[in-house]
């Protein structure tokens, strides 16, 4: 029980990845507050099916007053906020195309989600873990922007300043007492992918072979970075991204 008894907010918490990370940081005994844009209850019972203890808040991770809320409600029912992860994203809808057919409309989108949420939330549980003296926040990335994954710019960008953003806020909270790092994930077998036909078959076959492990990522080779990041065990460790693509890309 890794982390037992430590206050866990997954965003995007409802199904794909985050679902996955609540389940794992429950089995390992954290309180988890799952919340997405989503109905997030279902993750909730299948925590609370496990045996585990878990609130669903339904908000928007781009809404300032949802994510002051957020932390507002988890104070409330756990009295306190140990480790967030910020894993909310617009990525299933996304459909990749050449930067000159972005509408900007789309890319205040998928910025305002990625980028502006996370800073949202970080600032919104701020407060907490410093009155603390302990935190960990951890922000999902991507190995699209080390490769510079061509035709959806956006959200390259986006997963790129989450990884700026990261640095400079280790900088920034660490005389708190606050960690602060990032998860890059490679492409994964998720719900979002399954609902995104443009990058089955060949794009998944190709990024496949440019792995060292020849096999597609599920979102269980996730889970070990995720655990040893929110917990103590990584104490020392802050501003770094941790890239779990079975060795896609190197950095």
């Amino acid at each position: 029980m890794r982390l037992k008894d430590k206050v866990v907010i997954v965003t995007g918490g409802a199904r794909g990845l985050g679902k996955t990370y609540a389940l794992a940081l429950s089995s390992e005994g954290a309180r988890v507050v799952v919340t997405d844009v989503l109905d997030p209850r279902e993750a909730q019972k299948a925590i609370e099916e496990k045996g585990g203890e878990a609130l669903a808040l339904r908000m928007d991770v781009s809404d300032e007053k949802d994510t002051t809320e957020m932390a507002q409600k988890t104070v409330e029912r756990f009295g306190r906020i140990d480790v967030l992860i910020n894993n909310a994203a617009l990525f299933a809808n996304i459909v990749k195309k050449p930067f000159y057919e972005i509408p900007g409309e789309e890319w205040d989108n998928v910025i305002r989600v990625n980028l502006k949420g996370t800073f949202l939330c970080c600032k919104a549980v701020y407060p907490q873990m410093k009155k603390q003296g302990k935190g960990k926040i951890i922000n999902i990335s991507s190995g699209t922007w080390f490769k510079g994954s061509p035709n959806f710019v956006h959200y390259v960008t986006s997963k790129a300043g989450v990884v700026g953003m990261t640095r400079a806020m280790a900088r920034e909270v660490g005389a708190d007492g606050i960690s602060v790092n990032a998860v890059a994930p490679g492409l994964t077998e998720s719900e979002a992918l399954v609902q995104k036909p443009q990058d089955s078959g060949e794009i998944i076959s190709a990024t496949v072979n440019s792995r060292c492990f020849k096999r597609v990522e599920q979102p269980e080779d996730l889970i070990g970075a995720i655990l040893f990041l929110a917990s103590d065990e990584s104490n020392f460790i802050t501003g770094q991204t941790l890239v779990v693509d079975g060795g896609s890309t190197f950095h």
